[in-house]
């Protein structure tokens, strides 16, 4: 993984464990996986997916109790990233707050990475 000695490469806000341990619980998963793909307007979209086996090549990231893996295509382009849950009257969802990206579509439902 692409990171600092002692630093995780991806954080968790409050808000963010505890809708992961809601779904770990709920669904009796081990926790989420992030990746990146090719799509959207922008070029890339985030993807998160259930996880009842961690992948060797998975990067793993534990904050209390909630547990994420990052898919190995995935590492370099999330290094940084903090992920937050909002939930308003129209939406409920997980935000990146991803230092890593350059662009978003209006929408921001996907992002551009430099050099990409």
């Amino acid at each position: 993984m692409f990171g600092i000695p002692g630093k995780q490469a991806v954080t968790l806000t409050p808000k963010a464990v505890a809708q992961v341990l809601k779904l770990m619980e709920g669904k009796g998963h081990v926790g989420l996986r992030l990746g990146v793909k090719k799509g959207g307007c922008a070029g890339m979209e985030y993807t998160m997916e259930f996880v009842d086996q961690i992948d060797n090549h998975d990067e793993v990231i534990e904050q209390n109790g909630a547990r994420v893996m990052i898919a190995p295509m995935a590492q370099m382009f999330l290094f940084g990233t903090e992920i937050d849950y909002e939930s308003s009257l129209l939406e409920s969802g997980f935000k990146f707050n991803n230092p890593n990206v350059t662009e978003a579509c209006g929408c921001g439902e996907s992002i551009k990475f430099a050099g990409m």
